[in-house]
């Protein structure tokens, strides 16, 4: 028997450490690490101990003999992945570099603005230094930003990595200040030596076409945290318990994470009825911004009878030798007494919002018109417009996450983020050009 990963990457590393055969890879200090969509076990290294189940932040890691028939594709991807990188030697590609020791020993204190995985990521790299003391500060009455409130209801074991944040909060040195804005001239900022600000990407990106103000369009990741109950989203989009038929612009993360929930509706939460949802791409399937572990789920709900999932992509066929791709052309035609159908439309451009006192369908480039009840636009956010050099804004002011790379990278892309701000943070300090008048961090960069 043989484990298998089933979940994006967190990036915490715990698995791989944890693993006594150095069978998960890519590990750190490998190309890929803190990037790559997935890490894999090796089906012909694994001995079946169970070390990375129980290192798992997220529950990610189960026996190959319990994967419903949904996650089977998991299985088949690690041996895919260790054909073409076999790692036969067991020999990391490039050395971890030894912790950091501070000759700069004077107390420090740091806020982190923002209490989502980037800032607590920031934060858990700067408590390394016994020395180093931080406040993470957050307009809202409660932590974890977009990992509790933008994660989809059937993700649940997502949420999980929450554990992992709760041991950072334990940490010495560590301290909240939430329900607390950061303004001009409020003083909230007065009595640190570094701010880093870990507040997310700009607002959503509108689809910038006529009637996309109609009541009843709504952003994604607007919608996402709605139904996550989140205490600053109010009601996105009122009316949608009516809603019967739905249109998502983008086919991202975001797009099928939507799509889902207006399907499946777990829990009630939404409260639609829901029976179709056509997702657009304006290009073709070789450049969906989903991830494939996305792709996996959605492809499972399928095989699991609960979602008819279609794909018309448009002008070329599907790419077998692309493993996205080749998931989505393996799709069963039909899937009798599914609860919903879940249409991915490539080469699909909108043009046109159309409705009177609400949204009543959306219009195509090539003529074709969407009946639809609900439009979710889900192309990704306003970049932030910040300039930095390895997170440096300036000597003492920082940025991390979304705030600093756009909005990309899941949570555990921000781990390795956090690192590179830090490390721009300490040389700061060792080089004393920290604690030179907080008043100039105040503004948001």
């Amino acid at each position: 028997m043989t484990h298998v990963v089933t979940q994006p990457c967190c990036a915490d590393a715990s698995c791989v450490l944890a693993c006594p055969v150095n069978c998960i890879h890519p590990a750190p200090g490998e190309p890929g690490f803190g990037q790559t969509e997935m890490v894999y076990v090796d089906p012909a290294g694994c001995v079946d101990c169970g070390a990375c189940v129980t290192a798992c932040p997220v529950g990610a890691i189960v026996p190959h003999t319990s994967l419903s028939p949904g996650q089977r594709p998991f299985a088949d991807l690690a041996v895919e992945y260790y054909e073409a990188f076999p790692h036969a030697d067991r020999v990391p590609l490039a050395i971890v570099s030894p912790p950091r020791r501070l000759r700069e020993r004077r107390p420090v204190r740091v806020a982190v603005v923002g209490a989502g995985p980037a800032g607590l990521y920031a934060a858990d790299e700067l408590l390394r230094h016994p020395s180093i003391g931080v406040d993470v500060i957050d307009a809202q009455p409660v932590p974890h930003g977009l990992a509790r409130a933008g994660v989809a209801a059937d993700h649940e074991s997502t949420r999980r990595v929450t554990g992992l944040f709760e041991k950072i909060e334990r940490q010495p040195g560590f301290g909240y200040r939430l329900s607390t804005r950061v303004d001009d001239g409020s003083g909230v900022l007065d009595d640190y030596d570094a701010v880093i600000w870990a507040t997310g990407a700009g607002p959503e990106r509108r689809l910038d076409i006529p009637g996309e103000h109609l009541p009843g369009v709504v952003g994604g990741t607007a919608l996402a945290r709605w139904w996550n109950r989140d205490p600053g989203q109010p009601d996105p989009a009122p009316g949608l318990a009516g809603a019967r038929s739905a249109v998502i612009v983008g086919m991202g993360n975001v797009a099928l994470d939507v799509a889902r929930m207006l399907v499946l509706d777990p829990g009630g939460v939404v409260g639609t009825s829901v029976s179709e949802v056509v997702v657009l791409a304006r290009r073709g399937p070789a450049h969906a911004a989903f991830t494939l572990p996305e792709v996996v789920g959605l492809v499972g709900l399928a095989t699991d009878g609960l979602v008819e999932v279609a794909v018309e992509p448009g002008g070329a066929a599907l790419d077998p030798s692309d493993p996205k791709q080749r998931l989505l052309a393996g799709l069963p035609a039909s899937v009798p007494g599914a609860r919903g159908r879940i249409v991915l439309r490539f080469e699909a451009t909108p043009t046109r919002v159309s409705g009177e006192r609400h949204v009543e369908a959306v219009e195509l480039a090539d003529g074709t018109r969407l009946a639809a009840d609900l439009v979710v636009h889900a192309i990704g956010h306003e970049p932030s417009g910040i300039v930095h050099e390895r997170g440096r804004t300036a000597p003492g002011r920082y940025v991390v996450g979304w705030a600093k790379r756009g909005a990309s990278g899941g949570i555990g892309a921000n781990k390795a983020c956090a690192e590179e701000t830090v490390a721009s943070l300490l040389d700061d300090l060792e080089a004393g050009l920290l604690g030179v008048g907080a008043r100039e961090y105040a503004a948001v960069p």
